[in-house]
C-alpha cells in the first residue's frame, strides 16, 4: 500500500480542483462606464434618481461588484457596459472614480466614460427637461472671490488663481461630442404638464420652449449657486477660460475629469446633464424665494428629465457597443455612422 503525506495529498487536490482567486481572474474589459452621482432609493422599482433608468436599461440582471474605496458597487453586463453611483460633490465622486479605475477587477484602458446626472441651467440658454452634452467642463471654485461691495461696483467678483491652469478646465474631445450630438438627433424627449406650466413664469424664449438636446460648458462647483449675479459670474468664468457658453451647473465633472486625466485620459469622456431647475428665479421672485419655494411651486419635470438623460445617452452607449470593432482603438470618423 502506498503512503502519502498530508502535504502531498493537498497538492494533488489543488491539481484536480484549481483554486480560483480574484487575482487570477481576467479583469472585465469595460467598453462603456456610466457614472451617476446619486440615487434616491433602490436601483429599481421606486422614484428614480440619476441611476435607476440606466440600471433598468443595462444592469437589471447584473451582479454587484464591491470596490474598496468606492461609495457603491459597480454593475457590469455581458456586453461590457458597467456603471455605478459615485456620490455627490467633487471629493466624493472623484474618490469613487479613482477607486474604480485603479481596481484590478476592471480593464479600463479602452473604456468610454459617460458622466451622467442632473443640473441647473440659465433661463436664457436652456429649459427644464433639456439634455446637454458638455463641450468643456470647468471648475467653478478654483480662484479668488470677494463680496460685491468690497470690489469695484458692477465688476466681476471672481479672479482665477494662478497655479491651477492644468486642472481648472478640460475641453472634451470634439470628435466624441460631435458623435454624441449626431446620435442624439431624432431622440424623442419626455415632458410634463408641470414643467410646461412652470416654464411660463420666465420671459426668456429658451426657458419657455420644449426640451431639446444642446451642448456647451458645464460648470463644476460644490456650491449650489443661484441668482442672476452668480449666473453671470459663471458665464464670465467660461469666457475667461476661453470655453463655450456656460449651459449647465453641476458638482462633479471637472473633478472626475482630473481623475481620468491622471489615469486613463479624458479623450473618451463625455459629460451628460439634464436640466431640472433654472439657476435663478423668475422676475417675480427673489433668489431666496427661488431657493426655498413654497409647496407646489417647484419646477416639476424631474422624472421626465432623468429619463431623457438615458434616452439620449443610451443612443451613444448602444452605438459604441454595437460597433465596438470601429470604436475600440479610436473614435471613428463621423462618416462611418
Amino acid at each position: 500500500m502506498y503512503r502519502i503525506t498530508l502535504s502531498a495529498y493537498l497538492a494533488l487536490l489543488c491539481l484536480s480542483f484549481p483554486l480560483v482567486s480574484q487575482a487570477q481572474e481576467s479583469p472585465i474589459k469595460v467598453k462603456v462606464f456610466i457614472a451617476a452621482m446619486f440615487e434616491i432609493g433602490a436601483n429599481a422599482g421606486d422614484k428614480a434618481g440619476e441611476f435607476q433608468f440606466w440600471y433598468e436599461r443595462y444592469f437589471s440582471n447584473s451582479q454587484a461588484i464591491a470596490v474598496k474605496g468606492a461609495l457603491n458597487p459597480v454593475y457590469c453586463n455581458k456586453n461590457g457596459i458597467c456603471g455605478s453611483v459615485l456620490g455627490m460633490g467633487k471629493v466624493g465622486s472623484a474618490a469613487s472614480m479613482q477607486a474604480i479605475v485603479l481596481n484590478a477587477q476592471f480593464d479600463m484602458s479602452q473604456s468610454y466614460f459617460i458622466i451622467s446626472g442632473v443640473g441647473g441651467t440659465p433661463p436664457a440658454k436652456g429649459t427644464i427637461g433639456d439634455v446637454n452634452w458638455a463641450t468643456w467642463v470647468l471648475d467653478y471654485d478654483l480662484g479668488h472671490r470677494w463680496k460685491p461691495e468690497e470690489g469695484l461696483q458692477g465688476k466681476p467678483t471672481f479672479m482665477p488663481r494662478k497655479g491651477y491652469e492644468s486642472i481648472r478646465r478640460y475641453q472634451l474631445n470634439p470628435a466624441l461630442v460631435k458623435w454624441a450630438m449626431a446620435l442624439s438627433q431624432g431622440q424623442s424627449l419626455k415632458d410634463s404638464p408641470a414643467a410646461q406650466t412652470y416654464r411660463q413664469r420666465y420671459p426668456q424664449a429658451a426657458a419657455r420652449r420644449l426640451p431639446k438636446v444642446t451642448s456647451g460648458t458645464h460648470m463644476t462647483g460644490d456650491t449650489f449657486f443661484h441668482g442672476p449675479g452668480l449666473s453671470q459670474e459663471a458665464q464670465y468664468i467660461a469666457q475667461s477660460y476661453q470655453a463655450d457658453d456656460y449651459m449647465i451647473t453641476e458638482m462633479e465633472a471637472a473633478a472626475i475629469a482630473q481623475v481620468l486625466n491622471r489615469t486613463v485620459g479624458v479623450q473618451r469622456m463625455v459629460s451628460l446633464r439634464g436640466a431640472v431647475n433654472f439657476d435663478q428665479g423668475n422676475p417675480n421672485e427673489t433668489t431666496l424665494e427661488h431657493l426655498d419655494p413654497a409647496p407646489g411651486q417647484t419646477a416639476g419635470g424631474f422624472a421626465e428629465t432623468v429619463e431623457n438623460i438615458v434616452i439620449v445617452g443610451g443612443a451613444l452607449v448602444d452605438h459604441i457597443v454595437k460597433h465596438w470593432d470601429l470604436w475600440q482603438q479610436n473614435i471613428p470618423a463621423l462618416t462611418q455612422r
